[in-house]
C-alpha cells in the first residue's frame, strides 16, 4: 500500500509539474536570465576563445560577430598556424599566415573555403547565441518540459528539433530550475546513444549577456571526453 501511495504521489507531482510551465515560457525565463535586455538581436562585439583538446595543442581564436551588419569571421592559431576566415554577408574570405591566395595544397589541408568559413559561422553564432537563438525560424519548441536530474544534478529539459531546412538533430537543453541559466545542452543524431553532452560552467558576461565562460564536451556514448571551450572577453 505503502509502495502504491509513492507512484500515486510521483504521477500527481508529474502532472502537476507539467502544467505548470510550456516549452516556450520556459524559453523565455532562460532568455531573461541571459539575455535581459535582449541585446543579441543586435549583437556587434567580439571572443576570445581558447580550445583544449587531448593531445595536442590549444587553439586560440578571436572571433567578431556583428549581427546588424552580417558580418562573422574568425582567426584561429595552434602553434605556428594562423587561420583566418570571414564572411561578409554573401561573400567569404580565407587566409592562412597572412597569405589570402594559398595554393591548393594548402586549401585542401586546411579547408580553406566558403564552405568552412559558414560553418564556423553557424557554429559560433549558434552556440554563443543560445538560448537565444532556440527563437530562430525553423526552430521547434516541444511545448511539454520536463524534470531530468544530470550528473548528481536536477534540471527543466526543453527538447529543440529543427525542420528539415534546418536541421536534423535533436536537442536538450538543461536549465537551473531556480535562476533558468543554461547549464547543460546535449543533442543526439540518428540513434539514443549518438551525438554529445556540453557541461557549462561559470559566466562571462559580454555585452550585457551572460554568456557560458567554459563548455566542456562530452560522447553520450562512452562519456569519452573531447574538449573544453573557454570564453574571455580579452586575450
Amino acid at each position: 500500500m505503502k509502495n502504491r501511495t509513492t507512484l500515486l504521489l510521483l504521477f500527481i507531482s508529474i502532472i502537476s509539474f507539467s502544467q505548470e510551465i510550456t516549452g516556450d515560457q520556459l524559453l523565455e525565463k532562460a532568455i531573461k536570465f541571459h539575455d535581459s535586455n535582449n541585446n543579441w538581436e543586435t549583437f556587434k562585439g567580439e571572443l576570445f576563445v581558447t580550445m583544449e583538446i587531448p593531445k595536442r595543442s590549444p587553439r586560440k581564436s578571436n572571433i567578431r560577430i556583428n549581427l546588424p551588419q552580417q558580418y562573422f569571421s574568425v582567426k584561429a592559431q595552434r602553434d605556428t598556424i594562423i587561420t583566418e576566415f570571414a564572411v561578409n554577408k554573401t561573400d567569404c574570405s580565407f587566409a592562412i599566415n597572412g597569405n589570402t591566395n594559398p595554393s591548393k595544397e594548402l586549401k585542401k589541408k586546411y579547408s580553406l573555403n566558403c564552405d568552412r568559413a559558414n560553418m564556423y559561422k553557424n557554429y559560433y553564432t549558434y552556440l554563443y547565441g543560445l538560448p537565444m537563438k532556440l527563437k530562430d525560424e525553423g526552430t521547434i519548441i516541444d511545448q511539454k518540459v520536463t524534470k531530468k536530474t544530470f550528473k548528481g544534478k536536477e534540471y527543466l529539459v526543453l527538447k529543440a528539433t529543427y525542420t528539415k531546412e534546418v536541421g536534423k538533430d535533436t536537442w536538450y537543453f538543461y536549465f537551473n530550475p531556480k535562476t533558468y541559466a543554461m547549464e547543460v545542452y546535449q543533442f543526439f543524431k540518428d540513434t539514443k546513444t549518438s551525438g554529445e553532452y556540453i557541461l557549462l560552467s561559470g559566466l562571462e558576461t559580454i555585452n550585457a549577456i551572460k554568456m557560458p565562460k567554459t563548455r566542456a564536451w562530452f560522447y553520450n556514448k562512452d562519456n569519452v571526453y573531447l574538449g573544453t571551450d573557454i570564453l574571455s572577453k580579452s586575450k
